[in-house]
């Protein structure tokens, strides 16, 4: 890896060859007790540079995956990380909805959110993303049942079959969004906006889209029996 990389001077190539040699760092330390691994990740991540927060959130996946009893510890301190980094910012301040592009380690931890082991996850609980900024992540066949998400923004985010059934999504920012063949039985989007968005295909059965902002939004095959659409918008 270390020979591939090292004729690519682009800065991928770099951050690549740090996190290489972040991760032989973290492996040294596996004698080290589980609950000193987190404490270190959690003190870290976020704190110091990109490279090393996607060497930690790496090792933290691997300990949700390895030791179920950190499970939800870990995603716990992921959904805090993304709350605390990226947090949404007030409509007024935003040049364009659509144009933002995550930051790196950001993304990292979203994707293990999303694809953690949902079975794993304890009865009654629910991840916390309220209140934060994805604008343009990449979701696709996500897990974020019944999440919150109330305001968050999610302009010009990937959730092509993502599962979100259930999930709370009051006043969030869906502009845009490509929703195509994503699950949101049940969910809550009263008073989001979803201007623009794609939901061919999507399953809205008994969503409530209460005060919702639906202008321009696709809605080819979209499944909408039971749906609270009372006082909806569809036009300015």
């Amino acid at each position: 890896m270390k020979n591939i990389l090292q004729t690519n001077n682009s800065q991928i190539s770099r951050i690549c060859l740090r996190i290489y040699d972040l991760q032989e760092k973290v492996q040294q330390t596996q004698h080290q007790s589980l609950k000193e691994r987190l404490k270190i990740a959690i003190e870290q991540l976020g704190n110091k540079t990109i490279e090393i927060s996607l060497a930690i959130i790496n090792d933290l996946e691997q300990i949700a995956q390895n030791h179920p009893q950190y499970h939800w510890t870990i995603m716990d301190i992921l959904t805090t990380f993304v709350r605390e980094n990226a947090p949404s910012i007030p409509q007024e301040k935003l040049t364009s909805n659509l144009s933002t592009k995550i930051r790196v380690d950001i993304q990292a931890a979203l994707t293990v959110i999303a694809r953690r082991d949902v079975n794993k996850d304890p009865e009654n609980e629910q991840l916390d993303l309220s209140h934060t900024d994805m604008r343009g992540a990449n979701l696709n066949q996500a897990n974020l049942k019944q999440i919150n998400l109330y305001q968050a923004n999610l302009a010009g985010a990937n959730l092509t079959e993502a599962n979100l059934a259930g999930a709370i999504l009051s006043a969030a920012n869906l502009e845009g969004t490509n929703l195509y063949l994503a699950n949101l039985e049940g969910a809550i989007l009263s008073a989001a906006s979803l201007k623009g968005a794609n939901l061919s295909g999507a399953n809205l059965h008994c969503a409530s889209l209460y005060l919702a902002r639906l202008n321009e939004v696709v809605l080819n095959d979209t499944k909408l029996g039971g749906a609270n659409l009372r006082e909806a918008k569809f036009s300015d």
